[in-house]
């Protein structure tokens, strides 16, 4: 049981940092590179993939979180 958790929490790992490096920064485009990512980029919205990638981002983390809690309840009650 603690192997598979363990091994979940591990593919959690890598599919959180994969998709986090999928979203475009705030700063992303050619106003942003002139300008540094000024107050222009602030008021946008996520639209399409990037709105899809927060979504994902926000469940694979809550996901990740639950898993490593239940990790730490099966070394409190010395489940292996």
């Amino acid at each position: 049981m603690m192997l598979a958790a363990k091994i979940v929490l591990v593919a959690l790992c890598a599919l959180l940092v994969l998709v986090i490096l999928l979203q475009s920064g705030r700063s992303a485009g050619l106003s942003g590179v002139i300008t540094g990512g000024s107050n222009q980029t602030t008021n946008r919205r996520a639209k399409g993939l990037d709105s899809f990638l927060g979504k994902v981002t926000v469940v694979l983390a809550i996901l990740l979180f639950l898993v490593t809690m239940l990790i730490a309840a099966f070394y409190h009650y010395n489940i292996h």
